[in-house]
């Protein structure tokens, strides 16, 4: 295991995710179908193997991009903000698409375990993981699951829904703009929602609006599940 102290430097892992980021859009561009998320993560993850590079020493530098997942999350109230008017208008049908998005989320995770012959642990760990990674991981940990396996489901449940999302509800017929932002912000989280900014911001605002409130939804619906489980 390398021990030199420049590795302690938090711009090696500033440097490294920028880097890693950087190669992963350039990759998408050519392929469209590999998203940029899964090979910066890759990417990493080679570097720090073939180097023996500790996680620990990535970490100083990580951490400090990660302050800014805050901030960027606050950015969509941007687009919120410009599309007030159509969630005002269709407010209720929202809330109650969200709600039963997040219900459906959380029985579907608990039926696939159950299916599988998952343990409990791992039944924890995967009901909160169509939400955002802050919030899922605080529900798992207060559940009795694991948080660094919560945290893998739940970036891979928003990768998954980023890449056929769209196309999925486009082919079972659902066109319209309010329709897609729901579902992808409700089932995919940020990422989700990080796509269809790209595309439409209409669309993403929707999305970030039901990523946002499944996220308070979801906290409640396992407020009772909370007390089950103890």
């Amino acid at each position: 295991m390398t021990s030199f102290s420049w590795l302690m430097n938090p711009m090696f892992g500033i440097t490294l995710s920028v880097a890693a980021y950087t190669a992963a859009q350039f990759i998408h561009q050519r392929w469209r179908w590999l998203h940029p998320l899964f090979v910066c993560s890759g990417f990493i993850i080679l570097v720090l193997l073939s180097f023996h590079i500790p996680y620990s020493a990535y970490k100083v530098g990580a951490d400090m991009i990660t302050l800014l997942l805050g901030p960027a999350t606050v950015a969509l109230g941007v687009p919120l903000y410009k599309h007030a008017g159509l969630i005002k208008k269709h407010l209720t049908s929202i809330l109650l698409a969200v709600t039963l998005g997040s219900v459906s989320g959380i029985v579907t995770a608990a039926a696939l375990v159950g299916l599988l012959g998952g343990s409990r642990e791992i039944l924890l760990s995967m009901l909160p993981k169509s939400v955002s990674s802050p919030i899922a991981l605080e529900i798992s940990r207060h559940l009795g699951g694991l948080p660094e396996l919560t945290a893998v489901l739940t970036v891979l449940t928003g990768l998954f829904g980023s890449m056929i999302g769209r196309k999925l509800l486009t082919w079972l017929g659902w066109r319209d703009t309010l329709s897609i932002g729901i579902a992808v912000g409700t089932a995919a989280h940020g990422i989700g929602t990080a796509r269809l900014l790209k595309d439409s911001e209409e669309e993403g605002s929707m999305s970030g609006f039901a990523m946002g409130a499944a996220g308070i939804i979801t906290s409640i619906l396992f407020i009772p599940l909370y007390w089950w489980f103890s």
